[in-house]
């Protein structure tokens, strides 16, 4: 996309520091300092009325007084003087800011009315973009910038380093320095006030130089567009992570089971795996995961073969194996045998190889050759001790040489200190990974393999599910607008255990649905007509752990023991929680299945990234098992399957010693269904079903609580904003006629299409395709399809026209289906909502029925109404067809690429002011 709104920051042209001073030491110096020694080929220009030159540079007294328009500014000011600053900038045209003053939100509340003052500045000047404030800086190495007052020089490299801890990010750069690390970029982010860190993802998406971001987290704002940013960028690109403060403990008072059991950190931990980020425990990990996933992008298995010269790292190396979880690998007789010829007089014969202390560099070599050669064989970590007789360097160089051969991972491990030095130089230099101790290298080895797995898992085609209905809408509004019993309309945002069955089972959630009786006659006789066993609950709207007052009597199998139960619950309730009004008892029936299984599933409201959803260890001891497992809604087949064998109770959902397996299609219904509802309705805070019983036949809610916030006001129709991940938009379905009178549906496509899509495409001609991707492939793979299918309804739509042929159906391509996509059109925003890239594709049989024109009016009308300013589409001169679709909608040609690429380009504008002529 052209609008690139952090370019001037990160490419400038010219340089101005405010601020800048020739006083030695100072912010102020070393930034013009930075600028002068990083190479930076453009005009410096310190900017201070009290000095006449900084460093051998003429100084002026403002920004104003630049003669030329200025790029980048670099803020050293003190921090009263900043938003005054910032409004001068603004107002000379400024193209991009970096604040390194600090005195802001960072020291309490004076402060914090200094950056409230400072946005407010920033808010009159959109495309003045700022980091900072209270920031280390910018460095650019590739571009010679470093803007920033770090005392270490920096080298080139590929990785980009965002860090929210300038501190941190200073004692990074200075063991960068000793131990030889490069970077594409450095940001200390500071106070985030205008740029986060999703504004820096999303800007180093386009960078040639970056191939992978490396981040030092502390906490998130905007949720919702980090999310995006990441997901966008991990499918192409890696994104390591290390979020301070993993254990850091939730609010010790809950108000429901689902409360207490999913902390901020697990939260966190869900965002990650959701978004494609793997995430590292120390910041160490972070470097040499990066080293290793930018060398090798692409996914890799779990059995991991070992070659090394001395046993004991060996066993380290397999220790640390066991801890990731990955796969000792099994050596195949053929390589063992090869192995054999190597060293006839002995080696372990088995996977860790441990080859003799003295092996010369050439028989090192050929055994990982041989090794690497193995289909068993995933990657190889060649560990070398350099004992008396070893020779590092050269079997350095002999070992680069035999990775060349391979596209499987190398991974060295060059222990020791002096002797190891130079050939693990030489190894890095020659693109290999390589450590200083087996245990940095095998956790490597372990992020690279769950890099892979998450990405499979994240692009998974999931199973096609019916859409969830709800029963009856009216309920639900009812429930949800304050309607249902007296009672409750006075009590708290706690709802009683039958309005919350109610919410489920309009959700065709299955529950066993409580009946209020407010007398032991009245409750004798319900259970009479019930039928034996009962449940008897207390009923208090406000009270979330009925068990805690003792407020739950099981298993009662006849009226005299209804009678006393009912006595026992007022009794208990009155003594334990004297201050809540106990409004009766609740009468159900009793589910007693043998085979049945307890769980837990809940959501919750999490501060960062709003609705969660979790599953875990049912009953009354589920807060002290903490056997959970945390996901962001909504929910898919596969996210739903793969969220219940994080559990480590999850073998017990399975047969096992004559027990049969739990109904585990209902029971993942259930999760989508629960999934839907909490995405839907946003006034639901907080939800609890303990327990959810399994059973090999069904799935039911013996008990739920619900916590509603009735005062909440959506910000607009479909936004969601309580969600961190855009549910599926099916306001945006519609029926349509083509022009010959069949029926169609257009509606925004979903990851459960890629069949669907695949087929429709492979039964396209070889000019369609063509004609709509610009180049021709033989067959789908699924990564490719899945780049198309499972997209970001923040920022793209694919709107798929679909047809439902009747039973018997002479076509081919559709015989026997359902339904079939016939057309495609397609929407991709860039980060700032601001233009978009369109283009569509409608089936050979489907055309000239205006398809075509259907989708792309509907797919401007969407456009509309997201707020999109421009939108851009490329054809082939000779597509006539789109040409004519194109002109015929105000669009304009504004550019011709080669002699067979139009692009036309239409202002949204212009085009509704077009729109809005026509009809008056």
């Amino acid at each position: 996309m052209p609008f690139r709104p952090l370019r001037k920051i990160f490419s400038p042209e010219n340089v101005a520091v405010i601020g800048a001073s020739s006083r030695v030491g100072s912010v102020g110096e070393r930034v013009v300092a930075n600028l002068i020694n990083a190479g930076f080929s453009g005009p410096v220009v310190p900017i201070n009325p009290a000095h006449d030159e900084v460093h051998g540079l003429k100084c002026v007294s403002r920004v104003s007084d630049v003669p030329h328009a200025v790029d980048l500014a670099v803020l050293c000011t003190p921090a009263d003087a900043t938003p005054d600053v910032v409004d001068q900038c603004g107002k000379a045209g400024v193209g991009g800011l970096i604040c390194l003053s600090d005195g802001f939100r960072e020291i309490g509340p004076k402060g914090r009315g200094r950056e409230d003052e400072l946005k407010k500045v920033l808010a009159k000047y959109p495309r003045m973009r700022m980091i900072g404030p209270n920031c280390l800086g910018v460095i650019r190495p590739p571009v010679g910038l470093n803007a920033s007052f770090a005392t270490d020089a920096v080298q080139k490299g590929n990785v980009a380093f965002l860090s929210q801890s300038a501190a941190f990010c200073a004692s990074i750069l200075d063991r960068a320095a000793s131990e030889g690390i490069g970077f594409s970029c450095v940001v200390s982010v500071g106070n985030m006030v205008n740029v986060t860190m999703a504004d820096l993802i999303d800007h180093l998406a386009f960078d040639p130089h970056t191939d992978a971001i490396v981040i030092y987290l502390q906490s998130l704002a905007d949720a919702r567009r980090f999310m995006s940013a990441a997901r966008a960028f991990t499918r192409y690109k890696p994104i390591i992570a290390c979020k301070a403060g993993r254990y850091h403990q939730s609010a010790i008072a809950a108000a429901s089971h689902t409360g207490a059991m999913v902390g901020i950190d697990a939260v966190y931990d869900a965002a990650f795996a959701r978004a494609g980020i793997v995430r590292v425990d120390q910041a160490e990990d972070l470097w040499g995961c990066a080293e290793l996933l930018t060398r090798y992008p692409n996914r890799c298995g779990s059995r991991l073969g070992i070659l090394t010269n001395a046993g004991g790292p060996g066993v380290m190396a397999v220790d640390a194996l066991m801890r990731c979880r990955g796969q000792l690998a099994k050596l195949d007789p053929q390589r063992r045998n090869a192995m054999d010829e190597l060293f006839p007089s002995g080696w372990s014969r088995d996977n860790p190889a441990v080859v003799f202390g003295d092996t010369d560099p050439v028989h090192y070599s050929e055994a990982a050759d041989v090794m690497l050669a193995d289909h068993g064989v995933d990657a190889l970590l060649a560990i070398l001790v350099p004992q008396p007789l070893t020779d590092p360097d050269q079997t350095a160089r002999r070992i680069a040489d035999v990775a060349k051969a391979h596209r499987k991972p190398l991974i060295a491990c060059w222990m020791g200190g002096s002797r190891a030095a130079s050939g693990a130089k030489w190894l890095h230099d020659h693109d290999i990974a390589v450590y200083s101790s087996p245990e940095k290298a095998v956790t490597a080895f372990g992020h690279l393999v769950h890099y892979g797995r998450r990405y499979d898992l994240l692009y998974e085609t999931p199973k096609a599910a019916p859409p969830v209905v709800v029963s009856d809408d009216r309920t639900v509004d009812d429930l949800l607008g304050g309607e249902g019993d007296a009672a409750e309309k006075q009590s708290s945002q706690v709802w009683s255990e039958l309005r919350s069955k109610r919410l489920l089972a309009a959700y065709g959630i299955d529950v066993t649905m409580p009946q209020v009786v407010r007398s032991a006659n009245e409750a004798i006789a319900v259970a009479d007509a019930m039928g034996y066993p009962v449940a008897v609950k207390v009923y208090a709207p406000e009270l979330t752990h009925k068990t805690d007052v003792g407020g739950v009597v099981l298993n009662v199998s006849n009226a005299e023991q209804v009678a006393e139960a009912y006595q026992t619950i007022h009794q208990r309730s009155a003594q334990a929680r004297p201050d809540i009004q106990v409004r009766g008892v609740t009468v159900q029936p009793m589910l007693v299945d043998p085979l049945g299984r307890e769980l837990i599933v809940g959501a919750k409201r999490d501060p960062v990234f709003g609705a969660v959803l979790m599953v875990g260890a049912g009953g009354i001891d589920a807060e002290l098992f903490q056997d959970s497992a945390v996901e962001l809604p909504p929910l898919s087949e596969s996210l739903s399957r793969r969220l219940l064998e994080q559990l480590q109770c999850r073998p017990m959902l399975d047969a096992y010693r004559g027990r049969p397996p739990i109904d585990m299609d209902a029971l993942q219904d259930a999760l989508i269904r629960i999934s839907h509802m909490v995405a839907q309705h946003p006034e639901v805070i907080e939800l609890d079903i303990n327990p959810l019983v399994v059973t090999p036949t069904r799935t039911i809610a013996l008990d739920a609580t619900v916590l509603v916030d009735h005062d909440w006001k959506p910000i607009a129709p479909g936004d969601f904003p309580h969600l961190a991940i855009r549910p599926y938009p099916d306001r945006w379905i519609r029926a349509d006629r083509l022009s010959d009178g069949t029926e169609v549906t257009l509606r925004p496509i979903r990851p459960e299409d890629e069949e669907a899509w695949t087929r429709m495409l492979a039964t396209c001609s070889q000019e369609t395709i063509r004609l709509r991707f610009r180049y021709l492939f033989k067959q789908v793979e699924h990564e490719m399809a899945a780049r198309y299918c499972f997209i970001d309804y923040d920022r793209e739509l694919a709107l798929v026209a679909e047809y439902h042929p009747p039973a018997q159906s002479d076509d081919p391509a559709i015989a026997g289906s359902e339904s079939c996509l016939i057309g495609v059109g397609r929407l991709i925003a860039d980060a700032e909502n601001h233009e978009a890239e369109f283009a569509v594709m409608v089936h050979d049989r489907w055309q000239g029925r205006r398809l075509g024109s259907i989708l792309t009016d509907r797919c401007l009308e969407i456009a509309k109404q997201r707020g999109l300013q421009k939108i851009v589409a490329e054809t082939a001169t000779e597509n006539r067809a789109m040409r004519t679709i194109f002109q015929n909608r105000g669009f304009q040609c504004r550019r011709i690429i080669g002699d067979d690429t139009l692009i036309f380009t239409l202002d949204m504008s212009d085009a509704n002011a077009d729109a809005e002529s026509k009809q008056a």
